[in-house]
């Protein structure tokens, strides 16, 4: 029986990323001065407004007006912004919770990682290949200049067994200038996206490809919708293949298990995959707040498993540990390396320690 999933992705110009990577850029910064930074600082976008908000207890002294401006400079966005900063000291009671002798979590919450052995990044394919064709549509902003920074894309891959087939269809909306002929801008995106993306073996001559199916996309970004810092978490991680924690990563500290347990979660998860152990393997944590160890560690194989649930937790109690400091200490996650992860996913990407296959006994 064949079934068909989809997922989807966006460029780094869509409203919710851009307020994603404003935040990350900020968490960089205080990083970057104080790596014991504690940072819970979002952001919304509409038009030319820019609200910066949240909580921040760090050392470094952050012109967040400045920060913000640059990242939509650097995304592309040329018009003038009016940015609101409404930033507070953390919270006396996380902090402390956080801070004492041992690092503990900085709230309570589930995570998951997953890892499956589809795509050589060990990652879903509907997402990998959707994230891909954003990447690819981002960067060619640089080779003509009619597109523009907003975009989305959406891949469908048909499976059998459990197994990607083929891919049955493709979107791609692209935001473009005004002059440009839809025809033109479908012909480009078909050669020079998703010819340059989609590998031959995976299309067939039933492919739907869509492009720009409502029309012309000219008003778009900030100006054709608001954006949000963190509303894009099916984007960020699976593309709904795996199950997602209740928290976004962007604008978090590593102290915010949302973020680092998630990390790592997806760092067990493909070094079990990567190891053969399963081709398929899901793991959920669960924190409180004030306290440094995980209150639950659930493994799920969906039957994939080439040896048994307990030699796989034996495998990963000699090898990985959930303690908040270890998982920080290892992943090295006190750097400031989180504008990178704001755009495009923030899994199945070689540069990210929490992708590494690690050594393992």
């Amino acid at each position: 029986m064949i079934t068909y999933f989809t997922s989807e992705s966006v460029t780094d110009g869509h409203p919710d990323k851009i307020c994603d990577q404003i935040a990350d850029t900020i968490l960089d910064a205080a990083l970057a001065v104080d790596p014991n930074s504690h940072m819970a600082v979002e952001a919304t976008i509409k038009d030319n407004f820019i609200l910066v908000y949240g909580e921040a207890n760090t050392k470094a002294n952050l012109d967040y007006e400045e920060l913000a401006k640059a990242v939509l400079k650097k995304i592309g966005y040329t018009e003038d912004y009016e940015v609101l900063v409404k930033v507070s000291t953390q919270s006396s009671e996380i902090n402390q919770a956080v801070i004492h002798s041992e690092t503990a979590a900085g709230d309570q919450g589930i995570m998951f990682g997953y890892a499956c052995d589809e795509t050589p990044e060990l990652m879903p394919l509907p997402i990998m290949l959707a994230h891909k064709l954003a990447k690819r549509l981002s960067d060619l902003k640089q080779k003509y200049t009619f597109l523009k920074p907003d975009g989305k894309s959406q891949v469908t891959v048909a499976y059998e067994d459990g197994k990607p087939l083929y891919v049955s269809s493709i979107i791609v909306s692209a935001q473009h200038e005004a002059q440009i002929e839809q025809s033109t801008l479908r012909e480009l995106i078909i050669n020079e996206v998703i010819n340059e993306v989609i590998p031959s073996s995976y299309l067939t001559d039933d492919t739907i490809i869509l492009v720009n199916p409502s029309g012309s996309f000219v008003l778009g970004g900030p100006f054709g919708d608001s954006g949000t810092t963190g509303r894009k978490i099916v984007v960020d991680t699976y593309g709904g293949m795996s199950r997602i924690g209740g928290g976004c990563f962007s604008s978090k500290d590593p102290s915010k298990v949302d973020r680092s347990a998630a990390y790592y979660a997806r760092y067990v998860a493909k070094n079990i995959v990567a190891r053969k152990l399963a081709s398929k393997c899901e793991i959920q944590l669960s924190y409180a707040i004030g306290v440094s160890e995980p209150i639950s560690v659930f493994i799920e194989t969906f039957g994939t498993e080439t040896t048994s649930i307990k030699e796989i937790k034996q495998f990963i109690a000699k090898n990985f540990n959930f303690n908040v400091r270890s998982m920080i200490d290892e992943l090295q996650l006190k750097r400031p390396i989180y504008a990178k992860t704001a755009a495009f996913g923030h899994f199945g990407r070689e540069e990210f320690s929490w992708e590494k296959i690690k050594t393992t006994d």
